[in-house]
């Protein structure tokens, strides 16, 4: 295999081995390459995988060793259970620092999502819930982290933070993720945060909201503050986005314990389809200066990338809420695998229609697969 540094080879080929030596067959790296490839081919499951091997041995075999033969589906399912799967995220981690452009200011969006049919009732496992970062500027998978099953977002969030490069990115986050110790961690990590503020903040919400409704029956009036407004109209639908944005907040407190909080932001989202009308209204804070409610907008705007570029993709197009891998740590290495297959279709240089039709591509295209998980050109 390939070992330049933007092959997936060179990066998962240091992953430990979870066998024991004279038990061992198949080659580990063999088999995540293995699993990979038949994923960007349109494999679900590890039957599919075992099946796209069988068909594709003779390729295969030009770049893989495969000493042990092809793996059947009980092998490849009783080995991705065992890999551990903190070892396999630092590999991946790896290979994405090496292939990640350099974006200024990119937005990195961070979201949890369950895996719904992960659940394992035999041994009492519950489905397994993953928080993603996701670079907006690049559209790729930055890391994950599984939640544990005693534990909440609030506590995989900020170990998450701390495995990712964000020199330099702004952080997004929704209103669970809106903790004094969050917004810390990515101070240090020397970037900047627009975090959703709920109910979950209690008493500071409820104040923040009191302030808007002020400073918006005052008009802003001696108030420092900028103002944005955007109209979208789409297929019969009207949406108008207004935001507010200030850095008055001496007046808040507890203000200090926010580590580098400069700015609030109100947006506010009127949508009109036909004769309903709809309001909606967020509140955010932010280590961002608040002279620029346009390009905060933007942000949270930006956010949402997360929900439509990610998730939903996972989920349409990788069939990730379909996925009944359920024993051992099996779902979250398959959860990976899956951000592998979506980062590497996302690095096409010359991609052709949807994500969906790119593993289309790959099924049918023996040296696409091979380029791909090669490295495509940067």
């Amino acid at each position: 295999m390939d070992s330049s540094p933007r092959s997936l080879a060179s990066h998962f080929a240091r992953l430990a081995d979870p066998r024991s030596p004279e038990k061992v067959r198949h080659k580990l790296l063999d088999l995540v390459i293995l699993a990979v490839l038949a994923a960007l081919a349109g494999a679900d499951a590890w039957t599919e995988v075992e099946s796209f091997a069988e068909d594709q041995e003779e390729w295969l075999r030009t770049f893989l060793e495969l000493p042990g033969g092809i793996p059947s589906h009980d092998t490849l399912g009783r080995v991705f259970s065992r890999i551990d799967a903190k070892a396999f995220t630092k590999c991946f981690l790896s290979w994405v620092q090496a292939i990640r452009p350099v974006l200024p200011r990119d937005i990195v969006a961070l979201d949890g999502k369950t895996l719904r049919r992960s659940f394992d009732t035999a041994s009492e496992k519950s489905a397994l819930h993953m928080v993603s970062a996701f670079s907006h500027g690049s559209g790729l998978v930055l890391g994950q982290r599984a939640v544990d099953s005693k534990s909440n977002e609030i506590t995989a969030i900020p170990e998450l933070l701390k495995l990712l490069d964000l020199k330099g990115c702004i952080v997004t986050i929704d209103a669970m993720g809106c903790q004094k110790t969050i917004a810390a961690e990515i101070v240090k990590a020397k970037a900047d945060y627009v975090l959703a503020l709920k109910g979950n903040q209690g008493l500071m919400s409820e104040e923040m909201a009191e302030y808007f409704r002020w400073a918006r029956e005052e008009k802003f009036r001696g108030l420092p503050h900028s103002y944005a407004e955007t109209t979208e109209k789409d297929h019969g639908r009207i949406e108008i986005r207004r935001v507010w944005a200030t850095e008055d907040l001496d007046w808040l407190p507890g203000k200090k314990g926010w580590k580098g909080l400069k700015s609030a932001v109100l947006v506010e989202s009127e949508r009109i389809v036909g004769e309903q009308r709809s309001l909606e209204q967020r509140i955010y804070i932010s280590s961002l200066p608040g002279n620029d409610a346009e390009g905060l907008g933007a942000i949270v705007r930006g956010h949402w990338s997360i929900e439509n570029r990610l998730h939903w993709v996972l989920d349409v197009s990788l069939r990730e809420d379909q996925s009944r891998i359920r024993k051992g740590n099996a779902p979250e290495a398959a959860a990976i695998l899956r951000h592998i297959v979506l980062n590497l279709l996302r690095m096409d240089p010359k991609p052709r229609g949807s994500i969906k039709s790119r593993r289309i591509r790959a099924a049918g295209v023996p040296a696409y697969r091979l380029q791909a998980i090669m490295g495509f050109p940067a």
